[in-house]
């Protein structure tokens, strides 16, 4: 007997084949209707995701004309010349200041009209000529990143991002237990027959999700830290009760209510974490200037390409930040805006245990820890995503009878239904948005089933 989804041979006939092969086809129904809900977003995030690998070069590309300028041998411009510039381009408050990351980049100063959304201004930092003038973030990089987050689509369509990754997971354990040799002679880890036949598409569905599955699992508990609901639950609880800084980082100043990604791009660990603020000045005091706030952030040797968030009033502070592909040279300053003493200096190695292991994962996700080896890998597992994704597609239409959905019989032993629930249960506990797609999967498949029991008799 063969199975009528994978064209495996159904479990050999013993004295426990009945609760063996109720099991299975219990398995194999949850696996059908994990693939039935997330496929599509699958192919959407490995199509995006695999672009976004590659973000600098592309960008580097595409935006050539006004990130990329000709080194000259004089002296750069002082950043407060690089934003005087911007602004009389782009009239408004000078809100960040982004220092080139290497000689060919230009300067990008971040502005704040008086009315409407922030702009991006590119400068050539040697000349001062503004290169170009267009809403922040609204590169291409930041297109396909919002793309493949669903930021583009609102806070609740995000949620998606979360229902994917715990079925994802759930996708992957149950194909394993399909996959499991049986005494099949081929689709273990070779492929059969010619790509006309279902056969031919079944094994190269199993024998590749073993080779992809584990990545998958990866990518789908790495990709966790940017869910809405998930994400954000971790990200306070990694944070802990001290603004997100740990203990002995954070001096006795006092803390504003802004918060980190608020002004700057930041790692997901410090997304949470206040910025300080400057004492009131004494009498006769006045602010150092970005100019002298950059220099010191060049003495405590930050990373080329960081980012300097400018005060936002008497007791704000210039927040430099960087995080670069190399983790141990992320890093975050505050310095006081009149005297220049950093309030908080803050690097990789300063995280928690489970910020930094959460930052080498997302870090990994996003192509970064092993360099262009890190991007080779992840878009050949995106690329076998997809793969796994269209050959399930083909698998299910030629199996499915005319006229039928296709759904995996359900099994003649209901009892199996109880392990199997409780052990999606535990998923849907640790990813609550994926529990509560499954509860209500669940409801559809049981009222699917007596609709059609009411109208087979």
């Amino acid at each position: 007997m063969t199975d009528a989804i994978h064209g495996a041979k159904a479990p050999a006939a013993s004295a426990r084949s009945g609760p063996v092969s109720s099991l299975y086809r219990a398995v194999w129904r949850w696996h059908f209707y994990a693939g039935l809900l997330i496929l599509p977003f699958l192919i959407t995030l490995s199509i995006t995701g695999a672009i976004y690998l590659f973000r600098e070069e592309v960008d580097q590309l595409v935006h050539a004309d006004f990130m990329t300028v000709t080194p000259v041998t004089e002296q750069r411009l002082a950043p407060s010349e690089i934003i005087a510039a911007a602004l009389a381009a782009e009239p408004g408050r000078a809100v960040k200041y982004t220092d080139p990351a290497t000689d060919t980049r230009s300067a990008e100063v971040t502005v704040q009209p008086e009315t409407g959304g922030r702009m991006a201004v590119y400068v050539n930092p040697y000349s001062g000529k503004v290169l170009e003038v267009r809403g922040d973030r609204s590169t291409f990089a930041w297109t396909v990143r919002y793309l493949h987050s669903f930021r583009y689509f609102g806070a609740t369509p995000r949620k998606v991002i979360e229902i994917v990754g715990g079925w994802s997971i759930l996708m992957v354990l149950t194909g394993i237990y399909l996959w499991w040799p049986r005494g099949q002679g081929g689709g273990v880890i070779t492929v059969r027959g010619k790509p006309g036949r279902r056969v031919f598409w079944r094994d190269l569905h199993a024998v590749g999700g073993i080779v992809v599955g584990g990545f998958l699992v990866f990518l789908a508990i790495t990709g966790m830290p940017w869910s809405s609901v998930w994400g954000a639950k971790v990200n306070q609880w990694a944070n802990g009760n001290n603004f997100g800084y740990p203990s002995g980082v954070r001096v006795d100043v006092p803390m504003s209510g802004t918060r980190l990604d608020d002004v700057a791009k930041t790692a997901w660990s410090l997304e949470q974490a206040r910025i300080p603020e400057t004492a009131p000045p004494a009498a006769g005091m006045t602010p150092l200037g970005l100019d002298a706030a950059v220099a010191e952030f060049d003495r405590l040797g930050l990373h080329r390409g960081y980012t300097v968030a400018l005060p936002s009033g008497p007791t704000g502070v210039y927040s430099g930040s960087v995080y670069p592909d190399d983790l141990s040279q992320q890093r975050v300053v505050h310095l006081d805006q009149y005297t220049g003493k950093p309030l908080i200096d803050m690097g990789y190695a300063d995280y928690g245990p489970l910020g930094r292991w959460l930052e080498f994962g997302i870090n990994t996700h996003m192509g970064q820890t092993f360099g262009v080896l890190n991007q080779i890998v992840l878009v050949l597992v995106c690329a076998g995503i997809v793969a796994l994704s269209v050959s399930a597609a083909v698998m299910w239409w030629k199996r499915r009878p005319s006229g039928s959905l296709g759904v995996p019989p359900l099994p003649s032993d209901k009892k199996v239904f109880v392990g199997l629930f409780v052990l999606l249960g535990i998923g849907g506990i640790l990813f609550p948005l994926t529990g509560m797609s499954l509860v209500a999967m669940l409801v559809l498949d049981l009222a699917w089933q007596r609709f059609r029991a009411a109208h087979a008799t």
